[in-house]
């Protein structure tokens, strides 16, 4: 059996790092790794490279590289390459499955190269599918790439979905856990801190894509992404609020079937899902036991705690440059949260904000015709976010009263 070539952008991240454990365990022969990235993380990729014999690796922030560069000076054999254009590098290198996980739209470059490639590509970066999704499928028919989703709502549709009958389906329901503020109201919300929003009830996950979860902005990112995975229209892309996270999605039939992928709320599940395709592979999880659980839960989102559904659809109905400016303004609003610049409620009030800034701002490109316009909008959005958050007294007047 000839081994599998594989790459992974975003290493030291928890999707990598878990894509990594499972190719650590898999039968040996079966994968080999051939190049590498992280933002930062000299020390953790250096590690990394060395344990699985990386052939290239690409740090991305040049203030890293000396520690890089010294972590590796024992293992000449393996390649290194600094800053953004060498994590695109790292991208390009001749791999036959890529994960790319990279949070963010700094992920979409590299995402791209590797798509360009022709193979097989599997994204827990959804901001490619958000910011570009006509342009990214279009490229990835183009280039004959099988795409692999790896967000544990989108994978659960992708096993259950008929790609040969899709007139069969009648929709298809993506899963919410609720975050940790399911149950809180909308006063108590307004006081929420950076550890309440990061202490997420089942899923452990990054600081970003957690607060996103919290705001269930990571929700309407999704459904976008799904959009675009499933060539459906956002009526027929539903979601319902589990706070098991043991449904992870479900696939509804014209004669009434609705067939759902069940699993224990590990990441490892939908990475080798796709990381085997169109096989299967053994993954240290914890066994479903339906009978331990006892029982699901499921109820309907609440769009008034949690507008960011709402801006989701509109986004969408919107098009042109809207999913993109939703996608950078939510970016800088989250960090600024993160910093202690803006309270919980105002994350979504300034995404609400930059959305209707960028309608009337003479420097935002209003087609999107190529990836350069996707980059343009993305960067100016970001300008418009920033500019909010420093005078945020605005958003005060958009956060959503009892």
């Amino acid at each position: 059996m000839t081994a599998r070539r594989i790459s992974v952008l975003g290493a030291t991240g928890s999707v990598g790092l878990a894509t990594l454990d499972l190719i650590e365990r898999a039968e040996p022969g079966r994968f080999e790794v051939v190049a590498l990235t992280a933002n930062r993380n000299a020390a953790a990729l250096a590690k990394l490279a060395i344990q699985h014999r990386a052939r290239f690796v690409a740090i991305g922030d040049p203030a890293a590289a000396p520690d890089l560069r010294e972590a590796l000076s024992g293992h000449p054999e393996i390649e290194i390459g600094i800053g953004a254009a060498a994590i695109v590098e790292a991208a390009s290198w001749p791999a036959d499955w890529t994960m790319a996980a990279i949070v963010g739209a700094a992920g979409l470059k590299p995402t791209l190269a590797a798509l360009r490639q022709g193979r097989a590509l599997a994204f827990a970066n959804k901001e490619c599918l958000v910011c570009a999704g006509a342009l990214f499928m279009r490229e990835a028919a183009a280039c004959g790439t099988r795409l692999l989703p790896v967000d544990s709502e989108h994978n659960a549709v992708f096993q259950v979905f008929d790609f040969e009958r899709p007139e069969a389906i009648r929709a298809i329901t993506l899963t919410a856990s609720g975050g940790p503020f399911r149950t809180w109201s909308l006063d108590r919300m307004r006081s929420a801190r950076r550890g309440d929003a990061l202490a997420h009830p089942t899923w452990e996950m990054g600081a970003k894509i957690t607060i996103d979860s919290a705001t269930m902005m990571n929700k309407g990112l999704e459904i976008i992404e799904a959009c675009w995975l499933f060539d459906l229209p956002p009526e027929r892309v539903d979601v319902v609020v589990h706070p098991q996270s043991i449904v992870h999605g479900m696939v509804e039939y014209e004669d009434g079937s609705v067939l759902a992928q069940l699993g224990s709320p590990d990441m490892r599940t939908p990475i080798a899902s796709a990381l085997a395709w169109p096989q299967r592979m053994r993954a240290p999880v914890e066994r479903l036991r339906l009978s331990d659980i006892a029982r699901l839960d499921f109820e309907a989102p609440d769009d008034v705690r949690f507008p960011a559904l709402r801006l989701a659809r509109a986004v969408i109905s919107a098009g042109g440059p809207a999913p993109a400016v939703f996608n950078a303004a939510n970016e800088i609003a989250v960090a600024a949260f993160l910093q202690g610049q803006i309270g919980f409620l105002d994350i979504a009030a300034s995404v609400e904000e930059v959305l209707d800034r960028s309608l009337v701002d003479a420097g935002m490109p209003k087609t999107v015709g190529s990836f350069d316009d996707v980059y343009a909008i993305d960067a100016r959005s970001r300008e418009l976010a920033r500019d909010l958050i420093d005078t945020s007294a605005t958003l005060r007047a958009r956060t959503p009263s009892i």
